[in-house]
């Protein structure tokens, strides 16, 4: 791209290809070429200010490439690969990068985030957006899968010590394998590019702060209480349970039981009984998290309360083909994440491999005679499990 053609963007103006900056701030800067990148490529001038004025870039010609080139190289995820240009005008010298579409294992960021461009504007991608973008670039998250995003000392220890003790090992008496031996071996990290780096797996089950990456940042339950029996309703409660998958599933329930009871007596004596069985919540919940799509990573697992049932919604469809007759007659097939299925048998959060329906459809038949219902869309590839209320006739 020469000086003409530069000319002529300025000219044009600011658009989805084109944008201005008057000086060599970085933090913008970066924005705009993650931006670029993980788009449809473009240039960024700079030394031109919003209304399209050339004001000039201050510093010298070699002072500022030289900035430009260290930041090309450090200042993003991955180095830019990007082409640089100057001219010298009567207002000062203007500088242009011109950065082509990224092309890699996933999309570029800068300051820890991904950027898009929207029209004239740098933006963060919304959920759907981010998950077109991870699609495009072929990223396609399994738990097995590293977080580059995330390093060796952002996995708890003490929880995964406190695993390892539930499963019978000795954490105390020497010799201890090395710590990143022993996480590597249990598929806690793993290598990339020749370094460590936990794996979704590692994050989700012994992770200090989970959904702190921008992969990771939906991977948890959002909570909706409403007055009524659609989501068109007045929404009288809402929380957010987050953490490890453990922790997601033990504050959900604790959400669930803030909603409140109801009483029944026995004679002279008073039983606080809760609106749906526990059990079989913490199977659905359990279920959500666990087999959930990993890959759709711009959706959350939903629990949402109505008037007159309760549903959790998880990202993705049955795993391994896996039918809803084959679910209702008690079918098995081997989870869709394996290592988080046993984490969650070792945590007792599972009573057996298989054998969740079961568990809900007894718990919901001896708590009000409903049967729990399962709904799959492949379409729009959710799975929904729905428990009915039946509230005793003095409140109704």
């Amino acid at each position: 791209m020469d000086w003409l053609e530069i000319k002529d963007r300025i000219a044009a103006g600011e658009d989805v290809r084109t944008e201005f900056k008057r000086s060599l701030e970085f933090r913008q800067v970066g924005k705009a070429i993650c931006g670029f990148a993980n788009s449809g490529g473009g240039a960024l001038i700079l030394g031109v200010d919003d209304a399209g004025k050339v004001v000039g870039v201050r510093g010298s010609v070699d002072s500022v490439r030289e900035r430009l080139t260290s930041f090309l190289q450090n200042g993003c995820n991955v180095p830019v690969q990007a082409t640089c240009g100057h001219h010298e005008t009567s207002s000062g010298h203007v500088h242009w990068i011109e950065v082509p579409r990224q092309r890699g294992f996933e999309p570029m960021r800068h300051d820890g985030r991904v950027w898009v461009r929207r029209e004239r504007s740098t933006v963060e991608p919304s959920s759907a957006e981010l998950q077109s973008l991870y699609n495009a670039f072929g990223y396609i998250l399994t738990e097995e899968q590293s977080i580059l995003a995330a390093s060796v000392n952002d996995i708890d220890m003490d929880a995964f010590r406190a695993h390892l003790t539930r499963q019978g090992f000795d954490v105390v008496r020497e010799p201890q394998p090395a710590v990143e031996d022993d996480l590597r071996n249990r598929g806690v990290l793993a290598e990339f590019d020749g370094r460590l780096h936990p794996t979704l797996y590692g994050l989700m089950a012994f992770g200090k702060q989970p959904q702190s990456y921008p992969h990771t940042g939906n991977f948890w339950v959002d909570c909706v209480a409403y007055g009524g029996t659609d989501q068109a309703a007045e929404i009288i409660l809402t929380g957010e349970a987050k953490g490890r998958i453990d922790e997601q599933v033990e504050r959900a329930l604790g959400w669930a039981r803030s909603l409140g009871r109801f009483e029944k007596y026995e004679g002279l004596e008073r039983k606080d009984i809760p609106l749906l069985p526990p059990t079989a919540v913490r199977e659905a919940l359990v279920n959500a998290v666990v087999h959930r799509d990993y890959a759709i990573s711009g959706s959350k697992v939903l629990l949402e309360v109505f008037y007159d049932r309760v549903q959790i919604t998880s990202p993705g469809t049955l795993p391994n083909h896996l039918s809803v007759d084959a679910v209702y007659a008690g079918g098995r097939t081997r989870s869709r994440n394996e290592q988080l299925a046993n984490f969650m048998l070792a945590r007792r959060f599972m009573e057996q491999r298989g054998r969740g329906w079961l568990v809900m459809r007894r718990a919901m038949q001896e708590f009000n005679g409903t049967t729990p219902e399962l709904e799959q869309d492949e379409d729009s590839r959710f799975v929904t499990v729905t428990l009915r209320l039946a509230w005793p006739a003095s409140v109704q």
